[in-house]
Parts: structure tokens; sequence; C-alpha cells
């Protein structure tokens, strides 16, 4: 079951120009799985980092927005996407150059990858 997801996202770091780092977690930032290139967004990859993402969906919902399907995050040298897929979230890390647009558009294979992980971790 993991190594399905896991081996799509590795395809996925090597076909996506500037993706550094793809994170499945649970809603609470825990990681379940948890590629990288390298080291350099290891600051970006912390729990609290992780977690923020389920508070800024609430709000957003608070605010008559309706549901929260992605966050991108812009900072000075990386790019953040997290892609709603409670009760998981996919964090997708990426240089400045990364091309987000790659990664957005494979929301719906994201879907039927992560659908066996989704039910385990609602299972248990």
């Amino acid at each position: 079951m993991t190594d399905d997801v896991k081996r799509f996202f590795h395809n996925m770091l090597q076909r996506v120009t500037g993706l550094r780092c793809v994170m499945v977690t649970d809603r609470d930032g825990v990681p379940l799985i948890d590629l990288k290139k390298d080291k350099s967004s290891e600051i970006v990859m912390k729990p609290a980092f992780l977690s923020t993402f389920t508070l800024a969906a609430e709000q957003s919902n608070k605010l008559g927005l309706g549901r929260t399907r992605n966050i991108i995050s812009v900072y000075a040298d990386y790019q953040v996407v997290q892609m709603n897929k409670l009760p998981l979230v996919v964090t997708f890390i990426g240089t400045e150059n990364c091309n987000i647009g790659h990664v957005l558009a494979m929301d719906s294979q994201i879907d039927a990858v992560l659908e066996e992980l989704k039910s385990a971790v609602t299972d248990s």
C-alpha cells in the first residue's frame, strides 16, 4: 500500500522541476510519508509548520470561503503547496522556481493514489 504511494511521489519528485520534498501527514502534522531530495527544506518540515494547514483551512471556512482545497505559500527561497486530502494533508516543498502548476495539475491523480492510505488512517 504505502510502497505504491511512495513510488508515485518519488516519480513526481523526479518529474517536477524544482520539487525538493513531498510529505504526507495526518491533520495534526504527523508524517506518514516523507520523501526529499536534500536537507535544504528542514525548517518547513517541522510539525509546528505542517499542522498550521488545518488551522488555516478551518479559519477560511469560518469566513464563508468554503472548503480549502490548497494553500500555496511563497517565500524567498522556496514555495510550499499544501493540499487538503483530509484526513491527510499533502505538502510539496519546491525551490523558488518550482513548477507549482505541474503539482496542482496532478490533483486528481494524487486523490486516486491516496484512497487506500486515507481508509487506513480513518480506520485506525
